[in-house]
């Protein structure tokens, strides 16, 4: 590979259980009157863009501006005091480094976010992208994948991009890009079909990256 993208929600660290608890139990019953979609329709997906995807196709009673506050001050007590690193991240960074091959951040999430997971963890990257950084839709639409691919001056089809959700799978596999799917707990029944291969826990992402990168 040429590249290496990383989802942050999920992958990185492990905040979608998390932000999936805070979902079913706090945030969609405070924000939607009647029903409450499947988490697995907005996961991935740019926050802001939630709202607008909820107002769409659900009863929402409360404004974007009101629903961004909730989001915000959930990330902040999720990324800066729950969530844990992803378990062989410091290995795959290191043979990355070793190969030569640079390693980026590929997230929905705003900078704020991802800041907050950079800062507690001590993380750098080649490149680290946010939705918000990116002139066109969020995933699962490609515009951030492409985006990173330009940036990295790679092309897209030698990159690998680990994902967890179906909208991050579908947004890199219309790049282009070649997906590995990270399967754990909080997405045992979700859609990960557009990947080329699915892992079923750090130990198997761990063997897969250090085969694709020569270890």
């Amino acid at each position: 590979m040429d590249a290496l993208l990383f989802d942050m929600d999920g992958v990185v660290v492990d905040s979608e259980e998390y932000w999936h608890r805070a979902e079913r139990e706090e945030l969609l019953p405070a924000v939607l009157d009647g029903d409450i979609p499947d988490l697995d329709e907005i996961t991935g997906m740019p926050y802001r863009e939630i709202y607008d995807y909820l107002d769409a196709n659900y009863e929402t009673r409360v404004s974007k501006a009101e629903f961004v506050d909730l989001y915000d001050e959930t990330a902040e007590t999720v990324y800066r005091e729950r969530v844990e690193l992803l378990d062989c991240f410091a290995e795959v960074r290191a043979a990355a480094r070793d190969a030569g091959v640079p390693v980026a951040l590929v997230s929905s999430s705003p900078p704020t976010w991802m800041g907050y997971v950079l800062d507690r963890f001590d993380l750098a990257f080649d490149l680290e992208l946010s939705n918000d950084e990116v002139d066109g839709p969020g995933k699962p639409e490609p515009d951030i994948y492409e985006a990173a691919a330009d940036r990295l001056g790679v092309d897209p089809a030698d990159c690998v991009a680990v994902e967890d959700s179906r909208n991050g799978t579908l947004a890199a596999s219309r790049a282009g890009i070649v997906v590995v799917g990270y399967r754990v707990q909080h997405n045992a029944e979700t859609d990960l079909s557009a990947c080329d291969v699915v892992c079923a826990g750090s130990e198997e992402l761990r063997e897969e990256l250090l085969d694709r990168l020569g270890e």
